[in-house]
């Protein structure tokens, strides 16, 4: 089965994020994209791509071995990819992560306007 447009833009934007082209994955997106991702809070953000790339670039300097395996990607529509994937790297103590992660990319004239990601951002001491 033949890849979409949409589906190639996704496989590139990961083979960035994981080379670690912060500017690269950056310049996929529109100028300023609206963003829902825990790690920023509840709701929706507007970022620049410059704001995008200070993101990763500090992810990066506490993750320096930051990857994620695409599990599936999920054409929705003209304009929506669905993708699952596992994050995976090693925190400054030495202790190695994976997480499930899904993110809801929407796609106009080629780049990413919407970066909606979800997953489980539960920390353990609020079980406690």
């Amino acid at each position: 089965m033949m890849k979409t447009d949409n589906e190639k833009l996704v496989n590139q934007y990961f083979t960035h994020f994981n080379n670690h082209e912060w500017s690269k994955m950056a310049n996929m997106y529109s100028e300023t994209a609206e963003f829902k991702d825990p790690s920023l809070g509840r709701g929706i953000f507007k970022q620049t791509r410059q704001q995008t790339i200070d993101k990763y670039t500090e992810l990066n300097k506490t993750f320096p071995d930051l990857h994620d395996k695409v599990i599936q990607i999920y054409p929705s529509g003209d304009q929506h990819i669905i993708v699952e994937f596992v994050s995976s790297g090693t925190a400054p103590d030495d202790t190695k992560f994976e997480l499930a992660i899904c993110t809801i990319f929407t796609i106009e004239k080629g780049l990413i306007t919407k970066d909606f990601t979800y997953y489980d951002n539960f920390e353990e001491e609020a079980a406690k």
